[in-house]
């Protein structure tokens, strides 16, 4: 089946976040949203049926997984990236960054040491401060157009804070890194020297552009917790569902107790039934949609050659990271200057951390008139 990434669907008027809530966020009503990171796509057609068969039976009581969830998440994640699990391996959780906040809890104290890469999805940040532990920051080293990871200042604060656990972003989340398995095990090393868990967020890791491979942390380390969740990949994040991988029994019964503590038990029904048809029907939609956003990157990128804004080469995810500093403002003016002169709203790199000042971050998982329409808008200004 060939699927049409072309068409453009209306959003607003859905409460959408993206594009509903501009005025509430102080952007102006006319501006074009690609900062959150959402799709402009319908989930794939036979998602769709499934979910419309379970809306028209009508019940929508408190709902279990069964073997064929199990299967499909378990299936999805042998056949596209070799790792192997077992039923009883999977704890799943309404998202990602719910199930941070409880292994913070459940694998931590208060004012343990939380290590992070910097610049970095924001809510890393807000689960480790709000939870009072202390957090570490490893920034990451940016040379000729690529970022690295700095492993001796990886290792001095390591030690010297004597940090308890590393939420690794993999790929990486702004900066677009799809982290070599090289750079995986030395950091592994590092980890299992300093006896720190680590947790592997790797919710991007079905968007891998050609020439890279992703290397899921469970190859690497068996102990490490794997979360994944079906959001980003199949624009499924209102349905509200996550699996994290964990082999280890005593990691596990630490997160069930949390989640147990917090009061959440079933997930959500229609989020069930999505992310188990997902992941059975839904990978020659994923091979195509990532076809098309390849295409929407060179279109960026040919836009970006002559331009004071830089392409920092994107290795994965649907997420641009862009170089501003030639024009040489304030992160506040640049901003303001994109939103309200480009008309164009991006995500300000300066929530990524103070290693993202100079630096916007752009959702590129829209149609391509859409995308040649941004593009537009920010020739107003380079």
């Amino acid at each position: 089946m060939q699927y049409n990434f072309d068409k453009i669907i209306n959003r607003y008027g859905t409460s959408s976040l993206k594009y509903d809530f501009a005025i509430e966020r102080g952007k102006p009503a006319d501006v074009l949203p690609l900062w959150i990171a959402d799709m402009d796509f319908p989930a794939p057609i036979e998602v769709l049926k499934d979910i419309q068969k379970a809306v028209s039976h009508g019940i929508f009581g408190y709902t279990e997984t069964k073997e064929d969830y199990d299967n499909a998440v378990i299936g999805w994640f042998s056949e596209r990236f070799g790792f192997d699990a077992t039923p009883d391996e999977i704890v799943k959780t309404p998202g990602v960054v719910y199930a941070l906040a409880q292994m913070l809890r459940a694998y931590t104290e208060p004012g343990d040491s939380v290590m992070i890469q910097t610049p970095v999805y924001y809510p890393f940040y807000e689960v480790i401060r709000d939870n009072d532990r202390n957090l570490i920051k490893n920034s990451l080293l940016y040379k000729d157009g690529k970022y690295f990871i700095d492993f001796e200042d990886f290792e001095t604060k390591a030690a010297a804070y004597n940090v308890k656990l590393f939420i690794l972003c993999s790929p990486h989340n702004p900066v677009g890194r799809v982290w070599t398995r090289d750079e995986l095990e030395t950091l592994n090393k590092i980890c299992e020297k300093h006896e720190i868990i680590i947790v592997s967020d790797e919710i991007h890791c079905d968007f891998v552009h050609e020439g890279h491979t992703h290397t899921m942390f469970g190859h690497i380390n068996a102990n490490a917790v794997i979360a994944t969740a079906p959001s980003k990949t199949f624009n499924l994040a209102g349905l509200q569902v996550s699996n994290m991988f964990i082999k280890n029994a005593q990691l596990r019964r630490k997160l069930k107790l949390e989640i147990r503590k917090s009061g959440y038990s079933q997930l959500n029904t229609l989020g069930l039934a999505a992310c188990k048809s997902a992941y059975t029907h839904g990978g020659e939609w994923v091979n195509q949609l990532n076809e098309y956003l390849a295409g929407n990157v060179t279109l960026v990128r040919k836009f970006l050659s002559d331009k004071k804004i830089k392409l920092i080469e994107s290795e994965g995810t649907y997420l641009l990271w862009l170089d501003c500093r030639e024009l040489e403002l304030p992160q506040t003016e640049l901003d303001n200057l994109i939103t309200h002169k480009a008309k164009l709203w991006l995500a300000n790199g300066a929530v990524y951390g103070a290693d993202g000042y100079g630096f916007m971050r752009m959702n590129i998982a829209c149609p391509r008139k859409t995308l040649e329409e941004a593009l537009m808008r920010l020739g107003r200004i380079v």
